[in-house]
This record gives C-alpha cells, structure tokens and sequence, in this order.
C-alpha cells in the first residue's frame, strides 16, 4: 500500500488540493499547505519509489529563490497599473457618461439601450480591465432605465453581466497578463492576439440582441422621444465620422513611405485629433455647424479613445512594453479625472486601496502556486499530467477538448486567477509537446475563462450585479411607478444565452486560429532570399581595405593570385603601395618567384 501511495503520489497531491478548494480554504493557503505537506511526505517514500520522486531536504533551500522570481517579475507590475486606472476612470464617472450619450444615439431603435451598454462595456474593457468596476458601474446607472422603460429582466440583467466580462478578453485585460507570464510569452503578442476575437465576440452580442429585437420586439423596445434629450442630429454625426476617415486616410497614406505598418495607427490618431478640435472649435466659437447629439458623441468618445490609444497603441507600435504603457495610462486616467473636476483625495485613496487588494491576492496566490509546484514537479506530477493530455486520443484537437472541457467546469466553483496558477502551468508541456502555438491556446483559455463570472453558483459578475439589482418593490424616481425586483434566478437565466455565445466563440477561435497567429510576422522562405553585394571600385596603389582588392596583394580580401585577371595590381611609384619585396612574384597571393614551378611549354 505504502508503495502504492508512493508511485501515485502525483495525482493524490493534486486531489488533495481540489479537496481543499471545494471544502472553500482560500486558494494560496491550500497550495501552500499541499506543497509543504506532501514535501515531507514525498521525502519519506522517495525510497519506495522506484527514483519517480526526486525530493530531498536540500531542496527546501530553493524556495527564498522561487519567491523572489515571482516578487521582481516587471510583468506583473502591469496589474496594479492597469487596476489602479479602471478604478479611477470608475471613479471619475467616464462608465456614466458613456452609457448616457449612447444610450441616447441608439435610443430610437429597439434594444438600443442593449446596444449602449454592449459598447459601453467593449469600452470600459479597453480603459478599465475591471469586471467588477465595469458591472457595477452599468448596473446602477442602466438597469434602471432599462427596466423603466420595460425591457425583459433577464435581458437586461444577462446583457449588463455579459457585457462587463469583455473586460477577460479585451486587452489590457489582467487575465492576458497573467497568461502570457504563466505561459511564458510576450504580454504584447497576447494583446495583439486577442483583439480580433474579442471584436468578434463584442458583435456577437450585439447580433443577439438584433435578432431578439425582431423575435421578441417586446422584450428589448426602444426609448420614447420624450427622453432623448439630445434630440436628432445623427446625419451630422455621420459627416463627422467619413470626415475622419478621410483624414486618417490621407494622412496613412503620407505617412507610409517614413513609418511603415504604423501608419495606420497614426493616421487614425491624426484624423481623430483633427475633427476633435473642430468640435472643440464649433462649440466654443457657436460656429453650429454639427449637431448638440454629434457633438456630445465626440467629446465622450475621443478621450477614452485616446487612453485606448495611450495604452494599446503605444505597444502595439513598440513604443512601450506592457507594464510602461500601464503606468502610462494610470497617469492619463488622472489626467482625465482632473479635467472632470472629479479627481479627489478620495477618489485616489479608494483606487489604492482596491489596487493593494487585488495586488496582495495576485501575489499570495503565485507564492503558493510556487510551493506547490516545487513538491508537484519533484513528485513527477509535470510527467503525470503530460502523460495523461497527450494520450488523449485525437491528438491537438482532443488536448483542447478537454482541457477546455476541464476548466469549464471548474469555472463554476474557481476565481480565474485560481484557474490560471493551478491549471496553466500544468498543461503548458503537453501543449509543448503537441506543438501547441501557446498565444493561441492562451486566447482560448481567456475566453473559456471568461465563462467563469457567469456560470452559477459562483459566478462572480452575477454577484456583482446582484449587489446593486433592486430586490425588492421599489418606486422608481422618475416615472413614480412601483417596479418588480430583479430575481436571483432572473439574473441566471439571462446569463445563459451570452455563456452559449463565449463557448460558440471558444469554437471559433479553435477552428479559426488564424483570428490569433495573425499576431506573428509573415514567415520568410530562405530559399527565396536574394543577397546582391554592391561592385567596389578598386582603390589603385592605396592600401586596399577590407573585403577589396588592393595594393598589398589584394589587402585583406582575395589574394592577388586570385583576383580578376589573375595578376596583382600594379602599385603607384613611390606611394604606399606593395613594398619591393611583395611584388608580384613573391606576394602575399602567391609564392616568391625562387619557389614556384617552372614554366613547362612546348
């Protein structure tokens, strides 16, 4: 039995610790009690096991240097930033103002609302990277216009929780940050691959609530006139935006020749700044020549864009690396706070405060993560579960089968933090070994993961929401009227349709991987390379040089028994060429003439 336990020692370890999660002890303490635990236990039954557990008191002596690779890792310094700035972008009232003037210009349409707060929270993907900032935010102010105005509660609920998860996949999301160190990739590749599919995935919710507008019109209606306050002015919107693609056109296209692949990216930055200050212009100057509606779009929209741009952009282009282009968009959160007239000490003291929990979270969890691992691979716990994935049968596609199937269902009781620094670290040599792309298969995780805020029971974006959802009769302050509440099972209901999306869209992503690997640079053939090397003119009786035919028997390059002609160039009288003794005949390219072989002729 105890050589049994001995030569099964990997997969008791890892039941163990599943044990204890379910039993609900905090993640970090349960990995770090599994490690040091089955360290001593795997100690004593290292002789019974055959050399399978390699563990030896010694080792224990490697921890100090373990913990302190996590502690000076510069990547990780990207998630205090990147918190610290949707805290304060919460804080400042952008989520507010976004979702007020676009729930205005979709208001005249059904599900317009729907619409607003889909975008609103692709948006507040992009600044934030806060779930919890991004629900709660859109579950005070929306969801009680939209049930005001009667839209179906599982709807609404669903779209408001559903929408707040695209801050998993939206870059700078904090979950790509953690995948690319525990996958140990570019934290840049990972963003650039997870762009497209989190578009996608942004419009496949918008396509949702499209076809329930014409299904189940009733269920999604639009806002009547008397609240859209803005009034009309879309055709001048419409001018605004072909203006600025012409202009960001034409300046890509001047800029191209001096900056390459980034002028896209710069001519979009140009045509955005020059219509901004037009409308900054038309309102300060009553010029009146673009609409009240165009311009309250403009001046909600460009300053986010702008802190996407800040953020994104600038590693996108190779300006910045991950964690500068975090510290760079904490300070621009501030600076948008200031012009809001909302930057106070509060607003600060609350955003360092959330900033330090999470952080501490983050960090107890991968010290843990790093006791575990230490025991799990001197147990041969790596070789188990590699064994066990690649044998799975249908090869790549069966591996992705399963380990998506695997955290699928530990979504529904783990943080994906938990999921991250447990599971990664274990699959990533069988997607080695399989010849796994691992930017790819980490794109398919965070979306996979994603499922995980909306699953029930313990779906943490449904708490979120469930927090602020009204939970019993109340009267709403605008209309007067006594509104139902918004039910627990109304919110897991509604959650459902936009969990079958993200899975649909895991599917998408596996099928269609090209939607990641677009990241990598074109692959060159070097059968197709074509090296031309420039004629150089020889120097006469100077002193030649490198690589060229001189004086000195063709200097350092060909000998002057080889160079064209198969003679030696005659030096300059009297100038620094070929000495006497180095003439042709007894050169540096040739023999002294004593020794070479006589003429033979006929």
């Amino acid at each position: 039995m105890i050589e049994f336990i001995a030569l099964n020692l990997a997969p008791i370890m890892f039941a163990s610790l599943v044990i204890f999660l379910i039993l609900g002890y905090p993640v970090a303490f349960a990995l770090a009690a599994n490690g040091l635990v089955f360290f001593f236990i795997g100690v004593e039954l290292a002789p019974l096991s055959g050399g399978s557990i390699t563990l030896d008191w010694p080792l224990l002596n490697t921890l100090p240097n373990r913990i302190w690779g996590v502690m000076s890792n510069e990547t990780l310094l990207a998630i205090p930033f990147f918190t610290f700035m949707g805290i304060v972008l919460e804080r400042s009232g952008m989520a507010e103002d976004l979702l007020d003037t676009i729930g205005q210009l979709f208001g005249p349409i059904r599900g317009g609302v729907a619409y607003a707060v889909i975008l609103v929270g692709a948006l507040l993907a992009a600044t934030t990277g806060v779930v919890a900032a991004s629900v709660i935010a859109m579950g005070l102010i929306s969801l009680p216009i939209m049930l005001r105005y009667g839209y179906d509660r599982r709807v609404a609920a669903g779209t408001i929780a559903a929408s707040g998860t695209l801050a998993q996949i939206v870059p700078p999301s904090l979950v790509l940050i953690v995948l690319a160190d525990q996958l140990g990739r570019s934290v840049g590749d990972m963003y650039h691959g997870a762009i497209l599919p989190a578009l996608i995935l942004t419009g496949l919710y918008m396509a949702y609530i499209f076809l329930l507008s014409i299904f189940r019109p009733n269920a999604v209606p639009a806002l009547p006139p008397e609240v859209r306050t803005l009034g009309r002015g879309v055709k001048s919107l419409l001018v605004a935006m072909v203006a600025l693609m012409a202009i960001g056109y034409g300046a890509h296209v001047w800029l191209y020749p001096t900056h390459g692949a980034n002028a896209d990216i710069l001519g979009a930055v140009v045509g955005v700044l020059v219509i901004y200050g037009y409308t900054l212009a038309d309102k300060m100057l009553g010029l009146n020549t673009m609409s009240r509606l165009a311009q309250q779009v403009i001046f909600v929209l460009i300053p986010p864009l702008a802190l996407i741009f800040l953020v994104l952009g600038t590693i996108f282009i190779g300006l910045a690396t991950p964690t500068e282009a975090g510290a760079m968009g904490a300070v621009g959160a501030l600076i948008l706070a200031f012009m809001k007239r909302r930057l106070k000490l509060t607003v600060i003291t609350q955003a360092l405060a959330a900033t330090t929990r999470l952080s501490a979270f983050v960090m107890f969890i991968l010290i843990g993560a790093r006791v575990f691992s230490l025991t799990f691979y001197g147990v041969n716990g790596h070789v188990w579960v590699e064994h066990l994935l690649t044998s799975v049968p249908g090869g790549e596609y069966g591996f992705l089968f399963v380990v998506n199937l695997v955290l699928f269902l530990l979504g529904f009781f783990l943080d994906f933090f938990e999921l991250v620094f447990i599971i990664v670290p274990l699959i990533v040599p069988a997607a080695d070994a399989l010849g796994i792309d691992l930017i790819w298969l980490g794109v398919i995780l965070a979306m996979n993961m994603q499922t995980s805020f909306l699953t029930p029971p313990f779906g943490f974006a449904l708490f979120y929401l469930r927090s602020v959802a009204p939970k019993s009769r109340y009267r709403d302050t605008v209309t007067g009227k006594l509104e139902d509440p918004v039910r627990t099972d109304q919110i897991y209901a509604g959650s459902i349709p936009f969990i079958m999306i993200q899975l649909f869209m895991v599917v998408v992503v596996i099928v269609f991987p090209q939607l990641v690997l677009h990241y990598k640079a074109p692959v060159v053939d070097p059968a197709t390379v074509t090296i031309e090397m420039p004629t150089l003119q020889p120097l006469g009786g100077g002193l030649g040089g490198l690589g060229q035919p001189g004086a000195l028997g063709g200097g350092l390059g060909a000998p002057a028994g080889l160079q064209p002609g198969g003679g030696a160039t005659a030096p300059a009288p009297g100038g620094l060429g070929t000495p006497p003794a180095l003439q042709p005949g007894g050169g540096l390219g040739q023999p002294p003439a004593a020794l070479q072989a006589p003429a033979t002729g006929d």
